[in-house]
């Protein structure tokens, strides 16, 4: 389980530090930072894929994506004493993402590559680079509690006698020993970290419009985990039925829209959701849903995995669907949580007061000098996190 997240100059997260529970609520008004923070998660799953590079640079680079305000806010700025103002840097440009774990710990460090002086300049000179990264035992990587560490192209491993080794003196700016150097012998660490991370999970918006995936019939094969996109969504809910918790899944139907069923149709190995409802004659075909509906059916495949993640993130799971379905989908979510450690980005009063019965931690975000932080919650009173300095 994720113990403590944190992100130093990220879009709105400036210093953001925060605890972790099993289930976690982030929340607060539109432009408080909390699609910041479901994207922040995302690169750091981008880490274990390779593809942290990539995925900024579809965010626009890393100009695009580092906090814009003032190396640090004083008192008096905050105190409007004095006027926001920038001063002269006195650390270097650096975007990081990291976490504490219950086993391992990890964090990364991206920057500006350094001016490039040859005779033949690249062309991606303003692409990020990884200038550290770093694994650790325990929630503060202290030297003796550092298992893998990397700086620059250079990646050395702790032995066993607990003399460094080096593992790699060539690694790629773009390049992750997550991805790269994940070995059980030479860096068990790694390989653990990185299997973790790849089962992270992440579900933003279903499509439900007519023309959606998960309208249409589809091949069935078994589904233990729901597509992006949705449409497995029919193979999805069989193989819940046939080696999952059916029983939770005629529940969760019901506790949505009482008295009705979904029933999974095959013909010729195609797969097609139907769901029967009380006064009705005939069973409905996913073609026939409400996006209400329809979307409500793709969260139970979801959220009642077979083969749940070690994290699953929700960005605002409440899209389009009616406010009496809330406290319903919020006793599924809690459901997930029983085996998944689960993050709920919101900002939906029924579903906020229905996971807050449910004992999450929640967490209300605020926007000050454009520095997302937590409500109620001082400097202080947050997590022990350092970076590691490069």
């Amino acid at each position: 389980m994720l113990k403590t997240l944190a992100v130093q100059n990220y879009r709105t997260l400036c210093d953001f530090v925060i605890p972790l529970d099993q289930l976690n609520l982030i929340t607060g008004p539109n432009g408080s930072g909390k699609s910041n923070i479901y994207k922040a998660l995302r690169l750091l799953a981008e880490t274990a894929q390779g593809g942290v590079i990539a995925s900024l640079a579809r965010e626009g680079g890393l100009a695009s994506t580092l906090w814009a305000g003032p190396e640090s806010i004083s008192g008096g700025m905050r105190r409007g004493e004095i006027a926001v103002q920038g001063t002269r840097r006195k650390k270097p440009i650096s975007l990081g993402l990291g976490f504490v774990g219950s086993e391992f710990s990890y964090s990364i460090d991206l920057g500006l590559p350094p001016p490039d002086r040859s005779d033949n300049p690249t062309a991606f000179s303003l692409d990020p680079v990884i200038k550290g990264e770093f694994v650790w035992a325990g929630p503060t990587p202290r030297p003796a509690a550092r298992l893998v560490e990397r700086r620059g192209p250079i990646v050395r491993s702790r032995g066993d006698d607990g003399e460094w080794q080096i593992v790699h003196d060539r690694l790629s700016g773009f390049d992750s020993m997550l991805s790269q150097l994940a070995d059980p012998r030479q860096t068990p660490e790694l390989l653990s970290l990185r299997e973790q991370i790849r089962s992270w999970r992440f579900y933003d918006h279903f499509r439900t419009d007519s023309a959606a995936p998960a309208r249409m019939p589809q091949i069935g094969t078994h589904t233990p985990v729901l597509g992006h996109d949705g449409a497995d969504l029919a193979a999805a809910l069989q193989t819940i039925r046939e080696i999952g918790d059916a029983e939770a899944l005629d529940g969760a139907v019901d506790d949505a829209f009482p008295g009705a069923s979904i029933e999974i149709e095959s013909h010729d190995g195609r797969f097609e959701t139907t769901m029967r409802q009380p006064g009705l004659l005939r069973p409905l075909k996913a073609v026939e849903l409400s996006d209400g509906t329809l979307r409500y059916l793709l969260w139970i495949a979801a959220l009642l995995s077979p083969r749940p993640p070690q994290l699953l993130v929700l960005n605002e799971p409440e899209t389009s669907l009616h406010p009496d379905l809330l406290p319903a989908l919020g006793r599924l979510i809690a459901t997930a949580a029983q085996h998944s450690q689960v993050f709920v980005v919101s900002h939906a009063h029924r579903l906020i007061a229905a996971l807050e019965d449910e004992g999450c931690l929640s967490l209300t975000l605020e926007k000050e000098l454009g520095d997302t932080t937590v409500v109620g919650r001082e400097k202080l009173d947050r997590p022990s996190w350092h970076w590691v300095d490069r």
